[in-house]
């Protein structure tokens, strides 16, 4: 799937309605349409990027901002903890093929996750 059909592409480019939080030139945020916690964000390069295995030397910056915007809007919701999770293939839950990093709180979570 190319990035004329994501689903993520769609909603970075507003094609497809989402409750965005979050956007600028290069990342968009939107609450989770299916939350596995009071706090569920997902935070997306508008770059179409599968997963971090495509990612490259050239994408650091960008990879290390969407981390600090999970940190910013975590902290504009009065989360002092939350969890940052990037899922990477099927086999550890990786649904939609577009890099977006999880960023979950306001519950009790375990070790190891899953």
């Amino acid at each position: 799937m190319g990035e004329k059909d994501c689903l993520f592409c769609r909603i970075g480019r507003k094609e497809i309605p989402a409750k965005l939080v979050y956007e600028d030139p290069e990342i968009f945020a939107f609450e989770d349409i299916n939350p596995q916690a009071p706090e569920h964000i997902l935070i997306c390069p508008r770059k179409h990027l599968v997963s971090l295995r495509e990612a490259e030397a050239a994408d650091a910056a960008l990879l290390g901002r969407i981390l600090l915007v999970g940190a910013q809007l975590a902290k504009e919701r009065k989360r002092a903890d939350f969890r940052t999770v990037f899922n990477n293939g099927p086999e550890v839950g990786q649904s939609v093929f577009h890099l977006h990093l999880h960023v979950l709180g306001g519950r009790a979570m375990g070790w190891p996750p899953g």
